[in-house]
């Protein structure tokens, strides 16, 4: 039996098909990545969320212990959980120390390195941000070493020129001891952000301002730091979820001091619930509500400055 050969129009139908469907097949690798390491553990955890353990009988073997429906009752007991709240309001005071002074650091250097009088740039550059290379927790060691009176070099030279010793890991100078580790670490990353936005400005408007007569204060004020705003709205958002999620410097620290609590900041909470006290559930309804507050926290920031954006732009 003879095929039937392919009209001109259905043949040209097939090769414009290809084109078509090619971003689809792009765009399944990143899906199934999505589903599999995403959507799935945060769907997990909500499902754990809402259920116990319910021990029967004497609680020996492995029938005694079933997996039963809690309902919202993992949810109330995390809401009025004050371990929970303390570790809640620390966090609030730690990121009032470093979301302000990362950011105001990061844009004075930004500011510096785009100024024409600026020698070594590109080392100055990579010397700022080369802290942000180190990991976490090795940053956190190696601050902690430098806070202990008994190794630190600082301390030694404190004391022989005898000024008074700090102690940098107790007491209201634990938040500025962890605020100073974040800061060393997170100021590169955001100068950078805010350096890139200064640099796709047209070079045109700052030669205008100076045949105008202004200076480089005046340019940094009136053009440059306007000009950084939608830089600066994404490295606030950046590092108020970063603060929300602390979690690696103050458990590094803790084995060097006794002012750190195992539940200081929430996720510590979190890790001591499913992990010490065998508590998956309660984690897991934990890890839901902060994962909740940072979307509305998030949401709310966006949308504020979304809508200051858009009255500056009608003027």
């Amino acid at each position: 039996m003879a095929t039937k050969k392919a009209t001109p129009a259905r043949a040209s139908r097939q090769r414009a098909a290809g084109p078509r469907f090619a971003p689809y097949g792009f765009l399944v690798p990143a899906t199934v990545l999505f589903l599999l390491f995403f959507a799935l553990p945060i769907g997990y955890a909500v499902f754990l969320s809402l259920h116990k353990v319910k021990i029967s009988g004497l609680g020996l073997g492995k029938n005694a212990r079933h997996q039963v429906w809690a309902g919202l009752s993992n949810y109330s007991g995390v809401l009025g959980d004050t371990e929970l709240l303390h570790g809640s309001l620390r966090i609030v005071g730690y990121g009032a120390l470093v979301i302000p002074t990362m950011l105001g650091l990061a844009l004075l250097f930004a500011l510096m390195l785009d100024a024409n009088r600026t020698r070594l740039r590109g080392f100055s550059r990579l010397a700022i941000f080369l802290p942000y290379a180190v990991p976490g927790v090795v940053a956190a060691l190696l601050w902690g070493f430098l806070y202990l009176p008994t190794v630190s070099p600082f301390d030694f030279v404190l004391g022989k020129l005898g000024l008074p010793i700090p102690d940098l890991l107790s007491g209201g100078a634990m938040f500025g001891a962890l605020a100073n580790i974040a800061v060393w670490g997170g100021t590169g990353f955001n100068m950078i952000v805010i350096y890139t936005s200064l640099r796709a400005v047209p070079a045109e408007i700052y030669e205008a301002a100076r045949i105008d007569g202004c200076s480089e204060l005046q340019i940094a004020l009136r053009i440059k730091i306007p000009t950084l705003a939608p830089a600066l709205v994404l490295t606030f958002f950046f590092s108020m979820i970063a603060t929300l999620q602390v979690f690696s410097e103050p458990t590094t620290l803790k084995p060097l001091t006794n002012s750190i609590s195992t539940t200081w900041s929430p996720l510590m909470k979190v890790y001591q619930d499913a992990f010490v006290r065998g508590d998956i559930y309660s984690a897991a309804a934990t890890c839901v509500v902060i994962a909740v507050v940072t979307l509305v926290l998030s949401f709310a920031f966006l949308k504020v400055a979304n809508s200051r954006t858009s009255q500056g732009e009608s003027r």
